[in-house]
């Protein structure tokens, strides 16, 4: 019984490793996904912001 324990112990530890490696890799797309479109997100917010700005203004 012991054994199938440190079985059961070594599989998770190997699962947390994966789910580490999936969540780096996650946030390498995510923040090159920023840096290549980091104009157009900026114009986005930009305009986004203006709007509220003007339309806040005629409340």
């Amino acid at each position: 019984m012991s054994r199938f324990r440190k079985q059961i112990r070594r599989f998770a530890k190997e699962e947390d490793a994966v789910g580490v490696v999936e969540l780096i890799l996650i946030l390498v797309v995510l923040i090159g996904l920023v840096i290549i479109f980091k104009e157009q997100l900026t114009s986005l917010v930009k305009s986004i912001l203006s709007k509220i700005t003007s339309q806040s203004n005629s409340i």
